[in-house]
């Protein structure tokens, strides 16, 4: 595994690939590394010639107030789990580098950012959308791997790259959980063993939307009561909000029908955690 820091070695790496025929499948993370983004490595594996993976905490997609400076982190321990898959490239840029002093020009999926998540992070997608390009630009993958966990994540980085004409296939990857549906999140560090427990209600209530919604309940208003009473059971979470979408829009729907994006967001002691599910209305 090579390691690479310097934004002119990288973008100098990735171009000599290409010019020899290689494809390169790209996983940008940001550290403290889990099942998760591993499969993502699996899939690139299978898919590219070459894998390169970023690590890269970035700090214009942290609101005031959020866990920019405290966000997990164990590099020594990614770099080992990384070393076992026997990847091309690991990328870890400078910040300093990455956004000098007089950084001046972002990118915005506009609709889609002020969605779900972007109500109560008004910035934060603008600041991925930002990055992500900056890291296509150098890495230039054939191919981009994202976890649906993040499904807003993945669509407006789909959505930017069919609009900027960025050469690149996005792939988005089922969400990996832990053994009692938790969706495995770097976050998940923060909580403490009570509330991990209790996260798990997050997961309870988008299967009992689904299952609601399987056999066959059409009252909209009724399931998200019954997901609210549900995850209301647990105080101590702090709730953001809990949708029924449309998966390709993000436009809540009025009716229950078609395929569906249940999605939701609460947060319990340090730890913002997000999750979903694809239903298929009968």
């Amino acid at each position: 595994m090579r390691i690479i820091k310097n934004i002119d070695e990288m973008r100098a790496y990735s171009q000599k690939k290409k010019n020899h025929g290689k494809t390169i499948g790209f996983i940008p993370t940001m550290g403290c590394l889990h099942d998760g983004h591993l499969s993502l490595v699996q899939a690139a594996k299978k898919q590219a010639d070459i894998v390169v993976v970023s690590i890269f905490v970035n700090p214009i997609q942290f609101g005031p107030g959020e866990d920019f400076k405290r966000y997990p982190k164990n590099l020594s321990n990614d770099k080992r789990l990384l070393n076992n898959f026997d990847i091309d490239v690991l990328f870890l840029p400078d910040t300093k580098k990455m956004f000098p002093q007089g950084f001046k020009t972002y990118l915005e999926v506009e609709e889609f950012s002020r969605k779900m998540c972007g109500r109560s992070r008004p910035n934060h997608f603008r600041g991925v959308t930002t990055i992500v390009a900056k890291l296509f630009c150098l890495v230039c993958p054939d191919f981009a791997f994202f976890g649906q966990k993040d499904f807003q994540q993945q669509l407006i980085i789909k959505t930017m790259v069919r609009d900027m004409d960025f050469p690149v296939e996005v792939v988005a990857l089922p969400t990996v959980r832990e053994f009692d549906g938790l969706a495995m999140s770097s976050r998940n560090r923060y909580l403490k063993p009570k509330e991990r427990e209790l996260a798990t209600v997050l997961y309870k209530a988008l299967c009992l939307a689904k299952e609601e919604i399987e056999n066959g309940e059409k009252d909209l208003r009724k399931i998200l009561i019954r997901m609210r009473s549900l995850i209301g059971t647990v105080p101590s979470i702090r709730l953001d909000y809990v949708v029924i979408a449309d998966p390709e829009t993000l436009e809540e729907v009025k009716a229950i029908k078609g395929k569906l994006l249940v999605a939701l967001s609460g947060s319990i002691g340090k730890a913002r955690l997000i999750d979903n599910l694809i239903v298929q209305a009968k």
